[in-house]
């Protein structure tokens, strides 16, 4: 009975310790639902994981992030069911008897990006860890459609892919500080050029995973070179940096492109 107690009050204490419980057990329904999908057979019950992701997320959103604020937009609140759909079509590429061992890492990692989001609008959260983050977003997701779909079946997967990353470019703005209608331009424009770089490099037939990271890097790389812009570097530094970076991806392409 003492022993019950004692381990009732640890329990209590170790809740206390950790910020929005909520948020941990959304995560872990999430990897659940996520590893359903990864063993799914029929295109029905990957759509109806990727429906329950799209639920569960909306409820984080939320439950856990709270209400809206004019200052900090409302693309955050995308952000928990787009990771899970990413993980979900991500994970079906790993092999079963090692994805199963994933699901603990898993739901960590989707409760990173809740956390992250609170982090952020508490004013603590890093914006270079945030770019990471969508940027890793993208690329999961991205080779995880294109290898659902396959890349000579384009563009199928790059206009799912483009509707996935979407609310990221979004939410990579409204951290610039833009929101609204300049917001949503910036969005367009990025999505623009991961549309035309997986359109591209799709054509290259290269390995898939090396697909995903070139969308990846356009997609972090454009953001990159807005943030730039936005200070004070100049046109030219900025068109000579990042257009490098973007063009020794595409090198890579070309020297590893399948016969």
């Amino acid at each position: 009975m003492i022993g019950r107690i004692f381990g009732d009050r640890r329990r209590l204490a170790i809740l206390r310790r950790v910020d929005r419980p909520a948020a941990v057990l959304i995560a872990i329904l999430q990897a659940i639902v996520a590893a359903i999908g990864w063993f799914a057979v029929e295109p029905v019950v990957l759509a109806i994981t990727i429906a329950a992701q799209l639920a569960l997320g909306g409820l984080a959103a939320a439950y856990v992030i709270g209400p809206a604020r004019p200052d900090s937009g409302l693309a955050r609140y995308a952000m928990p069911a787009v990771a899970g759909i990413a993980a979900t079509v991500f994970g079906r590429l790993i092999p079963g008897g090692v994805s199963v061992l994933l699901v603990p890492i898993l739901a960590v990692l989707l409760w990173s990006v809740t956390y992250l989001e609170l982090r952020l609008a508490r004013g603590t959260g890093g914006r270079t860890i945030q770019n990471l983050l969508l940027t890793a977003i993208v690329f999961t997701g991205a080779w995880g459609l294109l290898g659902y779909f396959g890349a000579q079946t384009w563009p199928s997967p790059i206009l799912l892919l483009a509707i996935l990353t979407v609310p990221l470019a979004i939410r990579a703005a409204e951290a610039r500080g833009a929101l609204g209608a300049e917001a949503v331009g910036q969005a367009v424009l990025q999505v623009l050029v991961v549309v035309q770089v997986g359109l591209a490099v799709s054509l290259l037939n290269v390995q898939l995973q090396l697909t995903a990271a070139i969308i990846a890097l356009a997609f972090y790389t454009w953001g990159g070179a807005v943030d730039a812009l936005r200070g004070d570097a100049s046109g030219r530094a900025v068109a000579a940096e990042f257009g490098s970076l973007m063009l020794i991806g595409l090198v890579a392409g070309l020297l590893l492109t399948r016969p």
